[in-house]
């Protein structure tokens, strides 16, 4: 936003709107989340289909740069007429950005947020909604159901970056936890307090039974920190922010994503005694 400028005073041809647009909502709200944490939300179009699964199907990236990115995003249910060409600009400098419909329903629609860092933790938002729709009563129609499907973004966006930011910071700040070779316990009295999430001195795991047997998994998702105490999947955990997916017993990309969790302790079971340890990680797992 242009210093000493409030949000009012910002008309839309300081905007730069297209004059056949008409206003159809604004919608206010303070975000929990830094200026920082915003942009890279704005940025993050991976997240769509997912955090806003409600609401997206499936998003291709056709474009991205410095300026923002183009996607083609299928609302859902995800049938062939729901298909949106979108484009999203930034303007830094004057903390704000538009996101406009270029193809699809609604095309030639504008999405302009305005940004104001209030505090560390909290930003100041207005988002305007900008519409082709000339029929008043057609657009009081769809402005109501433009500012409850964004707050509804907004509430799963501020969770999320609020998330982000304890996780990034209990990274920053996490004190080694206990060396390897750790006792478990006898394995009968295990297996009820299984998902068990152990903290050691080379990160957190999560220890998870799969066809009969222990095995540990980092709890952090290596793309962008996503919290991995989710549901275990025929194997497999999927990050509740991007849709990464992972075998727990490897740690290896499911989903042909250059990307791998990082290196977990092994989980050894003494057939004689029933005794479970988490066993120190190998050179080999490090090594990967």
């Amino acid at each position: 936003m242009q210093p000493g400028l409030s949000f009012e005073q910002i008309d839309r041809a300081t905007l730069g709107v297209d004059p056949e647009l008409e206003l159809a909502v604004t919608y206010n709200r303070v975000v929990g989340a830094s200026l920082t944490r915003i942009w890279e939300n704005v940025f993050d179009w991976q997240h769509l289909p997912v955090l806003h699964d409600t609401y997206c199907n499936h998003v291709e990236l056709m474009e991205i740069g410095v300026a923002g990115w183009r996607v083609k995003l299928t609302k859902q249910p995800g049938d062939p007429d729901r298909l949106l060409d979108l484009e999203l600009r930034i303007d830094k400098a004057n903390t704000r950005y538009r996101v406009r419909t270029l193809a699809g329903d609604g095309t030639g629609t504008e999405i302009w947020t305005l940004l104001k860092p209030l505090s560390p933790d909290s930003t100041q938002i207005e988002v305007r909604y900008y519409l082709p729709e000339k029929r008043p009563e057609k657009r009081d129609m769809l402005g109501a159901k433009y500012r409850g499907s964004c707050q509804r973004l907004w509430d799963e966006d501020e969770a999320m970056m609020q998330q982000r930011e304890r996780l990034a910071n209990a990274r920053r700040d996490r004190r080694p936890g206990p060396a390897l070779p750790i006792a478990l316990g006898k394995l009968d009295a295990l297996l009820p307090r299984l998902p068990l999430v152990v903290d050691v001195e080379t990160g957190s795991f999560r220890i998870v039974e799969v066809e009969g047997r222990l095995h540990a998994h980092s709890t952090v998702c290596p793309h962008w920190l996503g919290p991995l105490d989710v549901a275990v999947e025929d194997g497999c955990i999927r990050c509740p922010w991007h849709g990464f997916l992972f075998d727990v017993r490897s740690g290896e990309s499911a989903d042909g994503r250059d990307l791998r969790l990082a290196p977990a302790p092994p989980v050894l079971v003494d057939p004689m005694t029933g005794d479970v340890t988490l066993a120190p990680i190998t050179a080999n797992a490090l090594a990967r």
